[in-house]
């Protein structure tokens, strides 16, 4: 499978496990799963077919780890605009989580903090290496750390997927650390 194919069908996954699993006629159950079958079909009945060892595929090399498989059902580890429960249990966060983001949004975080928008969550990474990579899909990356220690004492709850990212339902201005 080359690596065109590979985006084309991990961004396909995204949209459809994550946002609008309707518009292929889906339905996620309420912590996020469908069956992998149900999805194949889906698919192509919309005129996007891919196999059963595309799919495999897509999930073993992602990058970021998006996908969960667990026997015959898939699902998005994060990152939803469709209502969903993951049950992810709360966790204690490292002391800093960094969040990667472009010039151009400073200016509204440091007024507003971090909010999720149109997901159900903020979502940090373990390390600025990481967040620099999510920050510079929207151009040249700039990587703000979050005080989740602080956070955390605070009575703020954090969560973490199955891939590793850091999930809280907003990131108070006082708790961000711009870089100079």
């Amino acid at each position: 499978m080359d690596g065109r194919r590979t985006t084309k069908v991990s961004k396909y996954l995204s949209a459809h496990l994550r946002h609008r699993p309707g518009r292929i006629g889906i339905v996620l159950d309420e912590h996020g799963w469908v069956e992998i079958d149900a999805l194949l079909r889906a698919a192509a009945e919309h005129g996007f077919p891919f196999t059963r060892a595309e799919l495999d595929h897509v999930v073993a090399v992602n990058d970021k780890q998006r996908f969960a498989v667990e026997g015959p059902l898939i699902r998005a580890c994060q990152g939803h605009t469709v209502e969903v429960d993951l049950r992810l249990p709360e966790a204690e966060p490292p002391a800093y989580l960094y969040h990667g983001t472009v010039a151009r949004s400073l200016d509204a975080i440091r007024a507003e903090g971090l909010c999720a928008m149109t997901r159900h969550d903020v979502h940090l990474s373990p390390d600025r290496e990481t967040a620099a990579h999510v920050g510079a899909r929207r151009g040249r990356p700039v990587v703000i750390s979050v005080d989740a220690g602080a956070m955390h004492r605070a009575g703020h709850v954090f969560r973490v997927s199955d891939n590793g990212v850091w999930l809280t339902s907003s990131v108070p201005p006082q708790f961000l650390r711009f870089p100079r």
